[in-house]
């Protein structure tokens, strides 16, 4: 594997954490449990609904040169078991686009880990959407 494709698939995995649940351990020990809302190439980040801040902070932005770790504390979802199922209703009619989070279905319909994105006015649109349904019920854990 290249360096470069290395750095891009790095950037990629970071990117896929933002949103989620994480836990971000600093060097000195420190730890913060929150929702990552932005990160860059230096590990810089944005926090929010942060645990282990200052009482009544509602965001934290910690410098990257600081994180020691940082942890991923909710199953990413998965597309390509998704994707498996969708091709099972439309064979060769799938193409999983890792680099961009999502699914196209006859190259017209857009799935992502939130659903139906493009091209949800056709009649397989609605299929992709009930595939999608069922595909989230069975895996994707209910938030608390």
């Amino acid at each position: 594997m290249s360096v470069a494709l290395g750095n891009r698939r790095f950037s990629e995995e970071l990117v896929g954490m933002v949103g989620r649940r994480v836990s971000v351990t600093t060097g000195d020990g420190h730890q913060y449990e929150g929702d990552l809302l932005g990160i860059d190439d230096k590990l810089d980040l944005v926090m929010g609904s942060v645990m282990g801040a200052h009482e009544g902070s509602v965001k934290v932005v910690l410098n990257g040169s600081f994180v020691k770790e940082i942890l991923l504390l909710e199953k990413p979802f998965d597309l390509k078991a998704l994707n498996e199922r969708l091709g099972r209703a439309f064979p060769g009619m799938t193409k999983l686009r890792e680099d961009i989070g999502a699914i196209l279905v006859m190259d017209s319909i857009k799935v992502t880990e939130k659903g139906v994105v493009e091209g949800g006015d056709r009649l397989s649109a609605t299929r992709v959407k009930q595939i999608y349904d069922e595909f989230a019920r069975e895996t994707v854990p209910t938030k608390k």
